[in-house]
């Protein structure tokens, strides 16, 4: 039974009958028991579907663009590209995969800053005219090399500014300086984008970016440019109160400053909103250590009546590898253990889980609650779809876990209720009944 193998043909096992995601690891544990017990990951594609219907329910006026860098599976492309959503790329190899999996190049955004020349280059010759720019280097660059291009110009955000450590875009004033230098260079401006972090808490963020927005349109207008895309941006967490705290902040803000007769269209950059339930880890645990803790917290090797144990178990995949993003900042939740290991009411102690590699940086959770482990036993991380799944560069593919695509009977109808087949919209994958 497969679930992954080389492009360009991918299989997605088919759940049926009652098959469940949990069967489904229940089943490959059971596999890598009688083998080498590597890490290995189950993808739900029916949790991407639901995340697209969420959204277009929710958000029904702004059509998402997905960042790639979020989560570069190329089945996660595909199936994005055939629900009709456009893609955020940040280099030549994003903009790459997704141009190869037939996206037209109009659905493509090229964003990031300080883009070298070869990259601008590679945009006008394989036509993705929208790009994102928050520099007057940038901008003559691309002038210089793509003079065709439509730039949505960065402009900071007031909650960007105070919870990042570096600003990225530029102040409404800066704006106004590169709408200049773009009419004399006879360079196109169409739009603005801005971020607000999915961490902030202040739903006067919202009102703060797109009141600039609008004055930075006004000025747009004022110099002769025709804009009409606003993205706002990616701050999206995954969770559906979430979204809707969101939208119920945005949706007044946009009938005010951007009303449906402006004939401004609305993008957002939903990344992590897509992908974060779909993918699931399950990591063997290779080694263990117990230390002592006694009631004055002071830590040593000797068990004496007064003593808590504390655990540190070692993992078959760390930060070099699926959890690359704690590297980041990215926080990794408790993980749950898997069954087959685990009896009914067992005391629980406290425990920190490394990677493989022995560095002190190797360290995916600090601290957490977990009945006591043996070696051998498994450990099932839920909401990984951001965690790694972009291809670390520190990785080969060979290092990397395997990937098993899944998708129940009922998502796959409401795919298809959704005008997608595998024979014109995802032509590079394969449909397979699970078991088979």
């Amino acid at each position: 039974m497969k679930g992954f193998v080389d492009a360009p043909n991918y299989f997605i096992e088919l759940l049926e009958g009652g098959t469940t995601l949990e069967d489904v690891i229940d089943n490959h544990v059971y596999e890598q028991n009688l083998a080498e017990k590597n890490a290995f990951v189950v993808a739900d594609l029916g949790a991407l579907m639901r995340q697209h219907v969420l959204w277009k329910t929710t958000m029904p006026l702004v059509r998402p663009f997905y960042p790639v860098c979020c989560n570069s599976s190329p089945v996660v492309i595909e199936v994005l590209s055939a629900l009709g959503v456009g893609f955020v790329c940040a280099n030549k190899a994003e903009t790459t995969l997704v141009l190869d999996h037939d996206v037209p190049p109009e659905n493509i955004i090229l964003s990031g800053v300080c883009k070298q020349l070869s990259l601008i280059k590679h945009a006008a010759k394989t036509g993705i005219n929208y790009l994102v720019c928050e520099n007057e280097a940038d901008l003559r660059k691309i002038a210089r090399a793509h003079p065709e291009a439509k730039l949505l110009l960065q402009v900071s955000t007031e909650a960007q500014v105070e919870e990042a450590s570096v600003t990225i875009g530029c102040s409404v004033k800066g704006c106004r300086h590169l709408l200049e230098m773009a009419k004399e260079l006879s360079v196109n401006v169409v739009g603005v984008t801005f971020q607000v972090l999915a961490s902030c808490r202040d739903p006067q963020a919202y009102t703060h970016a797109l009141s600039d927005a609008r004055c930075i349109f006004d000025m747009g207008k004022e110099l002769g440019f025709d804009m009409n895309i606003l993205d706002i941006g990616g701050g999206f967490s995954g969770s559906e109160f979430q979204l809707q705290q969101v939208h119920s902040v945005v949706r007044p803000l946009l009938e005010a400053y951007f009303p449906s007769e402006s004939g401004v269209s609305v993008i957002a950059e939903p990344g992590n909103f897509f992908v974060f339930s779909s993918f699931t880890l399950a990591v063997n645990v290779i080694g263990k250590k117990a230390a002592c803790r006694d009631l004055l917290s002071s830590t040593h090797d000797e068990l004496t009546p007064n003593d808590v144990p504390e655990f540190v178990y070692y993992m078959n995949d760390g930060v070099y590898g699926t959890f690359v993003g704690k590297l980041f900042g990215n926080i990794i939740a408790t993980p749950s253990v898997h069954k087959m290991s685990l009896t009914l009411d067992e005391p629980v102690f406290s425990s920190s889980l490394w990677g493989p590699s022995c560095d002190p940086l190797d360290q995916v959770v600090e601290h957490c609650l977990l009945p006591e482990l043996a070696v051998g036993d498994w450990l099932i991380f839920s909401n990984m779809g951001t965690s790694g799944q972009e291809g670390p560069a520190t990785l080969s593919d060979t290092d990397q876990p395997p990937v098993y695509y899944t998708i129940s009977s009922d998502d796959w109808f409401e795919m298809q209720e959704a005008g997608i087949s595998l024979d014109d919209t995802m032509k590079n994958l394969s449909l397979v009944q699970y078991g088979l």
